[in-house]
């Protein structure tokens, strides 16, 4: 009967593993250390870690710090990683050691037993590349996975968040100058105010997107700022000077992103405030689509009973028990990942603060948050902007309220005084009527003066220009 397991061997001793596992004793160890959730490091952060040990290897060949047909092993079975064909073997919670070391040494582990494989040895203990003296060469834990949560999310934010957030920009922008002819009443704390264009509702939604984008380029220059070459502490002991820059040009060109050492490695060693950073602008994006979110289905509420102004994209059926329903599904999903988002943020915050000394000791949970926040807000925000933005329609709603609105008054104020309008506005109120009506029993005002003033089309005109921004 062949074996299922085979013995591996660290600092600690020998230990069994699953035969097929590339991972060695101190995968094992943390596996057994840690049965705490179903969470992993996604393959996104995997394959930062590949392409950072790939980029290692290479560097100390050039270095002559390791043997070119070891270097080139390891480089080959490090780009396996980065092309996360040996995803299944890296198996740890995220809710594990601090520092993240169990992942470090778990791709240690991987690469230095395939890379044996590669060179014609074997897994195990007899492997002919050391996972720590061969891959490791160069590093620690303490600076390489503040790199690969830097990296993996840099790329996150450049292939997913910002081209969803492009999207929706346009979006919004397309239904500003569409929406531009409509003329609705404004509200402001949930009551009427002013008139105002649906299309100027929408450019405040596509400017909030515009300034999201923003932010998040301001977060990839802090994440672009990498702890590689610090090692332990800071002090870079055990790696040559040239190493981490090096390693963050390979990167780089391989990238298309742009990593670069920091200039302070006693704080980036010891804190994770570039990430938190970070995240703080993607909180922030996530309030403002919430924000939009929210506009949007109140705006389509009703259809009778509600605000009714908008017409959503009817994707599914919304109820049960009550046929005929349709709810705005597609923006409920964007304010729950928001939630999410705004939660992580939390925990980001207290994990950011746990820094004792040296080392921050929350660095997994850090990655998984900030990874998933990024992945979340990029595809709701497509979603969002393909299946609800780009499909609402103007109901004749709005422009019909305009006349019946109480705070058109506000255009009077200049002619008879704030009093005046506000007893006008009060009488209307009371009694139903439109404003225009009591304006013309309780002043002098002309019909044509009257017509002037309560023109929605002049009360609607910026003070510095009445088209949409770019239109």
């Amino acid at each position: 009967m062949a074996a299922h397991v085979r013995t591996e061997r660290d600092s600690m001793g020998a230990l069994e593993v699953p035969v097929e596992a590339y991972y060695g004793a101190s995968t094992q160890r943390a596996v057994l250390n840690f049965p705490i959730s179903d969470l992993r490091f996604p393959p996104r952060f995997i394959r930062a870690l590949g392409l950072i040990k790939r980029a290692a290897a290479e560097v100390n060949r050039e270095l002559g710090l390791l043997d070119a047909h070891l270097a080139d092993a390891i480089a080959g079975a490090a780009q396996e990683v980065a092309d996360n064909k040996l995803d299944a073997h890296f198996v740890l919670d995220i809710f594990q050691t601090g520092s993240g070391t169990s992942t470090n040494m778990n791709a240690n582990e991987v690469i230095a037993n395939r890379a044996s494989e590669l060179l014609g040895g074997v897994r195990g203990a007899k492997r002919l590349v050391h996972p720590n003296d061969h891959v490791n060469l160069g590093q620690s834990s303490n600076d390489v996975i503040p790199t690969a949560i830097h990296l993996s999310a840099l790329v996150a934010v450049k292939d997913d968040l910002a081209p969803a957030l492009e999207r929706l920009r346009g979006a919004l922008a397309h239904q500003a100058q569409a929406f531009w002819p409509i003329i609705k009443t404004g509200r402001t704390h949930l009551q009427d105010a002013t008139p105002i264009r649906l299309g100027q509702e929408f450019e405040g939604y596509a400017g909030q997107v515009e300034r999201a984008l923003a932010r998040v380029r301001r977060a990839q220059d802090e994440l672009s700022e990498v702890a590689l070459g610090g090692t332990a502490v800071g002090t870079g002991i055990n790696t040559h000077p040239e190493f981490a820059a090096r390693v963050c040009a390979k990167l780089s060109a391989g990238t298309g992103l742009r990593l670069r050492e920091t200039t302070g490695h006693f704080q980036a060693q010891s804190t994770l405030d570039n990430a938190v950073e970070a995240h703080g602008a993607l909180n922030t994006v996530a309030v403002s689509l919430m924000k939009i979110a929210n506009d949007i289905r109140w705006l389509g509420s009703g259809p009778r009973a509600g605000i009714g102004e908008l017409a959503l994209p009817e994707v599914q059926p919304g109820s049960s028990i009550m046929p005929g329903k349709v709810n705005p599904v597609i923006a409920e999903s964007l304010c729950m990942v928001c939630a999410q988002v705004m939660g992580h943020h939390t925990a980001i915050t207290v994990a950011g603060q746990s820094g004792n000394f040296e080392i921050n000791v929350m660095m997994p949970i850090v990655a998984y948050d900030l990874l998933q926040s990024i992945t979340l807000l990029g595809r709701a925000a497509d979603n969002f902007a393909r299946q609800c933005v780009e499909g609402l329609k103007a109901t004749p709603r709005g422009p019909e309220l305009v006349e019946r609105g109480l705070a058109v008054c506000t255009a009077l104020v200049p002619k008879i005084g704030y009093d005046a309008s506000a007893e006008i506005a009060k009488e209307a109120a009371k009694t139903g009527r439109t404003v225009r009506e009591v304006a013309r029993e309780r002043t002098t005002l002309s019909e044509q003066e009257l017509t002037e003033l309560l023109d929605p089309e002049k009360m609607v005109v910026p003070g510095l220009g009445g088209g949409p921004a770019g239109g």
